[in-house]
């Protein structure tokens, strides 16, 4: 109960003991020379309270702290008689971890920012239409809500009527609002810019992607770097050499006082809690720009990745293809043709095959027939039996093996279409092709400035693992700038090739959608996701999430990580710098017990404001010189 008392009042006791001293220097000039040296007895003692209890604590677990060694050095100080620096490195202290809890509060400023914007209260539609404003903790799956201008969404959900203009900066960083209509994807946390709708809750409590913002942030902020790994065991090894010196020094200089000003200035502070205020910064900054960063040892190797690996569709390219043509052969309908085959492709999740069931919703075709013994064939296509029909709809790979001929002018015209970055997938009827789809995606806008940028901050090597043919991925990759391409993949392809890289010695990032490509993200050094596609599985299988789908987001993420890095090393110069610089100013008499603990405390709080610069990190916007980064179809 006393330890809790002190802890809640800390602030104030540091205050009433600043008092304090004013109160002994007023009587010092006034010649009651007696009352001060007692203000200043009572001043080391309500100070030093908070700092004997912890050092007592720490004792008990068997740690040498540095309010232990600040405990030495005080009763050191009090039993020589020298109550002035005992009273002022008690304040000072207790001074210097009041600042340093309220610069670190603003490290963690981003967090905060995203705990302030949780939704409270959602407004549900009960069974009579009625309506009643709830919790949000007490919002269930399957309950209808609604949301006007200026309202938060409370939950994750689809829309079920009306339309909105969505400000969605909490979850993926842009601040532009997103229009949301009929079955759109809304997420918590999200605010209505202007606009009606009424959705559906899916994803309540601590399963909504916002909540899951703030677990993995939370996480990410107390994991450790491999820096900061190192000063912990090196500060449990500096320590008590730090006792043991200052016991040398006295038995050396039969100088107490030196022995006890050594014991202080050489205090670690600065040294163990730069790496980690860096670290906190650093993943604050990410989370703000819609980065999440998975902790401090994610964002250390990722500032050594020399290599970059991306999949094609939906990470280099929008991944919201379209159908550009349709060419049917052997007498073929094209509307039957199609229907046909959207009816098949309704058992895939591959985004290629829900591109064609789209283009036959979009054409108003009635899809209401199941096929029969479908069968997915990863990588290549579908097998189904619909109608009384047998079909193949996929890749060249999937006609040789299902014994399926392609006469040459109709590989003529799938190796036209794909020249032209189209990727062109077979319909076969029955053991005969019925028809060529022609499917074409958009290079994201930002992909080429980022990609230029990455390679300016320390990217040696770019390349693109894709399941597409060879036309389509060569015409990308010669837009893009990109090194290697490995074309017509599969999943398990993708995988070797990581592996490859990584045996000729580079650091590899891979980016993918988080679903197909997990197991080659899994693989290496650093997984990246595009969060939106996916964001439930690139939460869990990723090392690094963009919330946006943003190529311009990645850039940032890689020159943060080199920023997060670079300053914990400064952080370490300044600390071991200012340690060194206090020692042998001690050692030289110019500097004594007050004025060694408020550099010290001084030194702190230099690496704190050092690290509070990453909080306001923003990649540099280093204009790629390119004579043309037009964005073209893929």
């Amino acid at each position: 109960m006393f330890i809790r008392w002190i802890n809640k009042y800390k602030k104030q006791i540091t205050f009433f003991a600043g008092a304090l001293l004013i109160l002994a220097l007023i009587a010092n000039y006034t010649g009651y020379y007696e009352a001060r040296q007692f203000i200043l007895i009572l001043a080391t003692i309500i100070a030093g309270v908070p700092i004997f209890i912890k050092a007592y604590q720490s004792a008990r677990m068997k740690a040498f702290s540095i309010e232990l060694l600040v405990t030495i050095a005080v009763i050191g100080a009090l039993y020589i008689g020298e109550y002035v620096e005992s009273s002022v490195v008690t304040f000072l202290f207790l001074f210097g971890d009041y600042l340093e809890a309220r610069t670190l509060q603003k490290t963690r400023s981003s967090l905060k920012e995203l705990v302030d914007m949780a939704p409270q209260e959602a407004t549900v539609i009960r069974d009579h239409g009625e309506t009643e404003t709830i919790p949000v903790e007490d919002v269930a799956e399957g309950d209808r809500i609604i949301i006007r201008s200026g309202g938060k969404v409370p939950v994750d959900g689809s829309v079920i009527s009306g339309h909105a203009s969505i400000n969605e900066a909490a979850v993926t960083g842009e601040s532009v609002p997103v229009s949301k209509n009929l079955n759109d994807k809304l997420f918590s946390g999200t605010i209505v810019d202007n606009g009606y709708i009424e959705m559906v809750a899916e994803k309540v409590g601590d399963d909504t992607t916002f909540a899951k913002i703030i677990e993995l942030v939370e996480e990410a902020q107390e994991s450790k770097s491999k820096t900061q790994k190192f000063l912990d065991r090196f500060a449990n090894y500096y320590t008590p050499a730090v006792v043991i010196l200052s016991v040398l020094v006295y038995f050396i200089t039969n100088n107490l006082h030196l022995a006890i000003t050594f014991l202080v200035v050489a205090c670690p502070g600065a040294l163990v809690i730069g790496a980690p205020v860096s670290n906190v910064a650093g993943i604050g900054n990410g989370a703000k720009q819609g980065v999440l960063v998975k902790g401090g040892e994610v964002m250390d190797n990722f500032s050594k990745v020399d290599t970059l690996v991306f999949d094609k569709t939906g990470t280099l390219t929008k991944g919201k293809p379209e159908v550009t043509d349709i060419k049917t052969f052997n007498n073929y309908d094209e509307a039957a043709v199609l229907k046909l085959v959207a009816e098949a492709e309704t058992i895939s999740e591959h985004h290629l095959g829900q591109t064609i069931v789209k283009e036959a919703v979009s054409r108003n075709l009635k899809l209401d027939r199941e096929p029969e013994n479908s069968e997915v064939i990863k990588g290549n296509g579908i097998k189904a039996a619909l109608d009384g029909h047998v079909l193949a709809i996929g890749n060249s790979k999937l006609m040789k093996a299902e014994d399926i001929s392609i006469p040459e002018d109709v590989a003529a015209y799938q190796e036209n279409r794909e020249k032209a970055g189209n990727t062109a997938i077979y319909a076969a009827i029955d053991g005969k092709i019925a028809g060529i789809f022609s499917i074409a995606d958009q290079i994201r806008e930002d992909a080429a400035s980022s990609l230029a940028e990455m390679r300016k901050n320390g990217i040696k090597k770019i390349v693109m693992l894709t399941g597409d043919n060879r036309h389509t991925a060569n015409l990308v990759a010669e837009q893009l700038g990109i090194d290697k391409v490995h074309a017509e993949l599969l999943p398990e392809d993708k995988v070797t090739h990581v592996k490859r890289l990584k045996e000729e010695g580079y650091t590899v990032a891979m980016a993918g959608d988080g679903i197909n490509d997990a197991p080659a993200i899994a693989t290496a050094d650093i997984g990246l996701a595009m969060g939106e596609g996916g964001t439930d599985v690139s939460m869990e299988t990723a090392d690094v999430v963009l919330m946006a789908d943003k190529l311009s987001q990645f850039s940032h993420a890689y020159s943060l990580s080199k920023a997060t890095i670079r300053n914990m090393r400064q952080n370490t110069f300044i600390a071991v710098g200012i340690v060194f610089v206090l020692l042998a100013g001690v050692l030289g008499g110019v500097v004594n017990l007050a004025s060694g603990m408020l550099i010290h405390e001084a030194s702190v709080l230099a690496v704190i404001l050092n690290a509070m610069r990453l909080i306001r990190f923003n990649r540099k916007n280093g204009k790629v010189q390119e004579k043309d980064l037009e964005v073209k179809p893929a």
